[in-house]
């Protein structure tokens, strides 16, 4: 079942923040904890919003974490897709298409997101599902950490 994340959801979510970033090697840069998502995603100023997957056992099997943005070109709002994550005892299953689909449904605007070049069976995923890379744009980040 796919529906918002809620507070009680917090130790999955950070516990798959941190599974994919080890994935991605990136281990070393997180620095999340529960208070800091949880003000994030539910405090007075949050920012972002995430989506699960239940796993029919009570435990979360895949999340989507994103936030709302604004085209000027087009006008209209869309969402920015910072983590899409399964569970490996859970792939294959449609759950990543599924929250991807919910995703697209919640916008009349774009829904846009990155991959790691290396991560080649996403990237083969996301070809599959008719997502494109950008061609002529590059990713720029300002970050004083």
């Amino acid at each position: 079942m796919i529906r918002p994340a809620g507070e009680a959801d917090l130790p999955d979510l950070v516990a798959m923040i941190h599974e994919l970033a080890e994935y991605e090697e990136l281990s070393d840069q997180v620095q999340i904890d529960e208070h800091s998502l949880a003000a994030g995603l539910f405090g007075p100023d949050a920012v972002a919003r995430d989506t699960v997957v239940e796993d029919g056992e009570g435990g979360l099997a895949a999340h989507a974490l994103w936030f709302p943005t604004f085209s000027t070109f087009l006008g209209t709002s869309g969402i920015w897709l910072e983590d899409l994550y399964v569970r490996p005892g859970h792939r294959r299953r449609g759950h990543a298409r599924a929250l991807l689909t919910h995703l697209r449904g919640l916008t009349e605007g774009r829904v846009e997101w990155e991959v790691l070049d290396w991560n080649t069976p996403a990237i083969d995923f996301y070809r599959q599902l008719g997502a494109r890379p950008l061609p002529g744009w590059v990713h720029y980040r300002w970050h004083d950490r």
